[in-house]
């Protein structure tokens, strides 16, 4: 039984610790590319935008839909470069909570239903970067390690 331990976690475990920094790279690189483009669609076709959040009830159309889709474009490209990846996050997570709520709940019928959201699944992407950071491979990383040279790397996600 040791063996097995040892080959199938001792093992997988060594491996991937090679490649942590992978991981947050490919979520920053998937959801800051995606809502890059997304914000910067939005700002184009603002006023159907604003007639949107008008139909979902959001209140105040006219400042939250551009305010949204400049948070989207904003976060998508700090979340893209992993700069102030965690800040970043954050509103990017309102901004799913509130796409959820508004525009989505009403199709909730079961659990599976919610979860199959995309919605669901960037606000979890989104919340993992805000609690484990860009990862090594970030502006984040390289600013750390320039203004806090007497940390630890682990102090700032690598």
């Amino acid at each position: 039984m040791n063996a097995v331990v040892t080959v199938f976690y001792d093992w997988s475990r060594i491996f991937a610790g090679y490649f942590t920094w992978a991981a947050p790279l490919a979520v920053r690189i998937t959801v800051g590319w995606v809502f890059l483009w997304s914000g910067w669609e939005k700002l184009q076709i603002l006023p159907r935008m604003i007639e949107n959040f008008r139909g979902w009830g959001i209140p105040a159309p006219e400042i939250m839909a551009p305010f949204a889709s400049g948070i989207e474009l904003v976060g998508g490209i700090l979340l893209l470069v992993g700069l102030l990846t965690r800040f970043a996050a954050v509103p990017m997570m309102i901004v799913m909570a509130v796409a959820i709520v508004s525009a989505k709940w009403a199709d909730v019928d079961s659990l599976e239903t919610f979860l199959g959201f995309e919605e669901v699944s960037y606000f979890v992407m989104f919340a993992w970067l805000a609690i484990a950071g860009p990862g090594p491979v970030s502006l984040d990383h390289v600013v750390l390690k320039h203004f806090r040279p007497d940390r630890p790397p682990s102090d700032y996600g690598a």
